[in-house]
């Protein structure tokens, strides 16, 4: 298959491309190369990438309207995996603007490159974040999602709707996959993972919100992307059954579908800590603090969708994922 991969300098980006150069695919990416946070991290993983022959980079922002046309003029692809969005719930609260321009602006010229391109099937990166003030767990895509608690939510929760429209009103097959806390080797910086280990290593205090009262469905890189490659795999049909007075906000009539994309085992926030604590060797200063603004107390994937549909099984325990990234992170921070 040719693929496209938006945001393919970015965590999963990266290890996603991996996977599908591995197994033979062709693989174009682009991002911007923005510095949100270490690009130095960001081009570490594109040499990764361009070590296969296969493999092809354009650096371009998918904010760029007549840079984003002509691209996909140039280009067809069987697939496009969108993946390139200004990310992080607490600094959409602080820099609005920036999630308006790349996950509302920025996805239009996706959809409108999909649709010109004639792309095969549109796969795109929701958050479990949409699931805002919703309580029931676990996490279900039959659910309503209305209510999010911060722009982020908002953004991704209108990208859902922007694929349904596209999907509806051109037939382009558009699979929207909800992420649940990915971590992992090569992770982003600003995610807790890293800088508990930063912060250990280090020896000061890691900020544990909500006093400590958290908990989450912790999902390892490599799951995620093995179910990333089982939804590109998996063209989303419309469902016949699909009834307007009673709407599935999960499937459509259209070809358009809606997952949950996470471990299925949640663990408290205070247990991820013990947990790298032992892998680190080192206990942790905790500086314990309130909830902040735009967060959720837990979060736990109903995954049974997408089990049933693609065959996906997370396999990796957070135990064998935090040992993976802390052996990756002091390998990776002694080299460079």
């Amino acid at each position: 298959m040719k693929i496209l991969i938006t945001g393919a300098a970015g965590f999963i980006g990266a290890a996603l491309a991996l996977k599908l150069l591995e197994r033979g695919d062709t693989v174009h990416g682009i991002d911007n190369l923005n510095d949100y946070y270490d690009v130095a991290l960001k081009e570490a993983r594109l040499r990764r990438c361009q070590a296969y022959s296969n493999f092809s980079f354009t650096k371009l922002d998918i904010v760029d309207r007549a840079g984003m046309a002509g691209f996909f003029h140039e280009h067809r692809f069987d697939a496009v995996m969108h993946l390139a969005a200004q990310a992080g719930v607490r600094h959409s609260i602080e820099h609005p603007y920036a999630y308006i321009d790349a996950n509302l602006v920025g996805f239009a010229h996706v959809l409108e490159g999909c649709r010109q391109g004639k792309a095969g099937h549109l796969v795109f990166a929701s958050s479990s974040s949409v699931y805002g003030a919703n309580t029931r767990l676990p996490f279900s895509e039959h659910d309503n999602v209305d209510h999010p608690v911060s722009l982020y939510a908002a953004t991704k929760k209108a990208n859902e709707l922007m694929a349904h429209s596209y999907a509806h009103l051109y037939g382009l097959p558009c699979t929207g996959l909800r992420f649940f806390t990915v971590y992992g080797p090569w992770g982003r910086p600003d995610m807790a993972l890293f800088k508990f280990t930063c912060g250990i290593l280090e020896g000061r205090p890691i900020p544990v919100f909500n006093n400590g009262k958290m908990i989450r469905d912790f999902t390892y890189i490599d799951d995620i992307v093995d179910g990333v490659v089982h939804a590109i795999g998996h063209l989303p049909q419309p469902d016949d059954g699909w009834n307007g007075a009673d709407p599935d906000p999960a499937t459509s009539y259209a070809p358009y579908r809606i997952y949950n994309i996470g471990y299925h085992r949640p663990v408290e926030l205070m247990q991820y800590v013990r947990v790298l604590e032992q892998c680190l060797g080192k206990k942790a200063a905790l500086e314990m603090l309130p909830m902040q603004a735009g967060d959720v107390p837990a979060t736990c994937a109903d995954i049974a969708d997408l089990s049933r549909d693609t065959g996906f099984v997370p396999a990796t325990s957070i135990e064998t994922g935090v040992a993976r990234f802390v052996e990756w992170y002091k390998e990776y921070y002694r080299a460079v």
